[in-house]
C-alpha cells in the first residue's frame, strides 16, 4: 500500500484596518519573510480556534474571525533544504484588538507591521508564500464567506476514537 498524501493545514488571519494589513516579520531557513499572522492547525481545535491562538500568538494581539475569505491550496519547495509540501490554508477575515504588551511574540517573529496594499504589493520578494498576496487581494476584493461554512464535529475535541468492532 502506498503512503496517502497529507497536506499541511494551516489558518490565517486576514486583518485590515483603515486601508492598512496587519503582518508579521518572521525568520525563516529563507530568511527574514513577511507572513499573514498563521500557522498549522494543531491537533483538538477547530480552525476558528487555530486562527484565533496563531494570531495572538503572533501578533499579541485577541483576533476575532468574522468571516472566511476562502480556501487555498499550494505546493512550496523550500530552497534550503528541497522539501515539497503542500498546504490547504484556511483564511478568515475579522478584527483585532490592542497588542498585550505582557505578551512576547511567537519564537521567530520580529515584528508587526501594518502596510497598505499597495505596500503589500510592493514587497512579494519578502513573501513567506505567494499566499499572502492571494488572500489580502481576496480580501480587499470584497470575499466573504460566512464563518458556518466550516463544521467542526465534536470528534475532533475526543481524547480518542473508539472503532467499530
Amino acid at each position: 500500500m502506498t503512503e496517502r498524501w497529507k497536506p499541511s493545514v494551516t489558518v490565517a488571519a486576514i486583518i485590515e484596518r483603515d486601508g492598512r494589513y496587519l503582518l508579521v516579520e518572521e525568520h525563516t531557513s529563507e530568511g527574514l519573510r513577511l507572513n499573514n499572522p498563521a500557522g498549522h492547525l494543531d491537533p483538538g481545535e477547530s480552525p476558528q480556534q487555530g486562527v484565533v491562538r496563531e494570531a495572538l500568538e503572533e501578533t499579541a494581539r485577541a483576533f476575532t474571525p468574522g468571516h472566511l475569505v476562502g480556501v487555498y491550496l499550494s505546493r512550496f519547495q523550500r530552497p534550503a533544504t528541497g522539501e515539497d509540501v503542500t498546504y490547504l490554508r484556511l483564511a478568515f477575515g475579522g478584527t483585532v484588538g490592542e497588542p498585550d504588551p505582557a505578551r512576547a511574540l511567537d519564537a521567530g517573529i520580529v515584528r508587526t507591521l501594518w502596510m497598505t496594499l499597495a505596500e503589500v504589493r510592493a514587497s512579494r520578494e519578502r513573501h513567506r508564500s505567494a499566499l499572502v498576496l492571494r488572500c489580502i487581494e481576496d480580501h480587499a476584493a470584497g470575499a466573504r464567506l460566512p464563518l458556518a461554512a466550516i463544521h467542526t464535529d465534536a470528534s475532533v475535541r475526543a481524547p480518542e476514537i473508539k472503532r467499530a468492532g
